[in-house]
């Protein structure tokens, strides 16, 4: 963890909850990204005025708008990445923006499947598509042997809900079917990554980041968030730090443990 050192990361959903967290936290390492990529749907709206505030005091805070579901908006992002980057490339990516709607066996509709399923899974596959190219570049250009964060890697925010082995340990008191189902594709679609990008020497690796008290983490009535984002982010920077080809293609918990598929 020591020798660790990202030049450039770019987190989705940064405009609140765990995304604004890993911002907040990259900021304040010893040694800082040079370059740390805060994107969200609306960086004008309301919901961005504390990411912009921190923009305003760190230079090295760049806010792109880009919103998972819509392709021109992701390779507008990844065009305006790479100017910015000027010939180096992209070590971190974190797909972490993410949807959770109620939603019971009885209550899912087709809608409501689909429209998590793109959020939570197509969002992360086009993300990743347009800023591989820059991926690759940061890969390529490193001396480093073997796999890390600080070379190149995709981290998708996934959770242990869409584990199906774990799942009769959580379903009775969070059902949510869509974001299971969303979230065992990512898990699906993180494993295809780890096999695809390996000869490109890319970390692919899915994060639980915990149940978070976070507006996703909150909206059962009588169920609470067990961990404050404050928690759960403190646990992930450390497993990011510590990410390794040994954790390629698998899903860690925020506490660096194994969680099976």
């Amino acid at each position: 963890m020591a020798g660790f050192h990202v030049r450039s990361v770019l987190v989705t959903g940064s405009n609140r909850g765990i995304g604004l967290e890993l911002i907040k936290r990259f900021i304040g390492k010893l040694n800082p990204p040079e370059v740390i990529f805060a994107t969200c749907r609306d960086p004008e709206g309301v919901r961005a005025q504390e990411l912009k505030n921190l923009a305003s005091k760190h230079p090295n805070v760049v806010i792109l708008q880009l919103e998972a579901t819509d392709s021109a908006s992701i390779k507008s992002a990844a065009k305006k990445a790479e100017a910015h980057l000027g010939g180096t490339g992209l070590n971190l990516l974190i797909n972490n923006a993410g949807i959770m709607p109620p939603s019971t066996l009885e209550s899912a509709t087709p809608e409501d499947m689909l429209s998590v399923y793109n959020t939570n899974v197509v969002g992360p596959l086009l993300v990743t598509q347009a800023f591989l190219p820059l991926l690759k570049k940061a890969a390529q250009g490193s001396n480093q042997k073997g796999m890390s964060c600080s070379k190149a890697a995709i981290v998708n925010i996934s959770t242990v809900l869409g584990s199906i082995e774990k799942t009769p340990e959580t379903f009775s008191f969070v059902p949510v079917v869509s974001y299971r189902c969303s979230k065992a594709a990512l898990n699906m679609l993180t494993k295809c990554q780890s096999m695809g990008y390996k000869q490109d020497g890319i970390l692919c690796t899915a994060l639980h980041p915990g149940w978070v008290k976070t507006e996703l983490g909150n909206f059962q009535p009588n169920v609470q968030a067990d961990l404050t984002v404050d928690e759960s982010v403190s646990g992930l920077m450390k497993v990011i730090c510590d990410l390794s080809e040994k954790h390629h293609g698998i899903l860690v918990s925020w506490e660096g443990n194994t969680l099976p598929w």
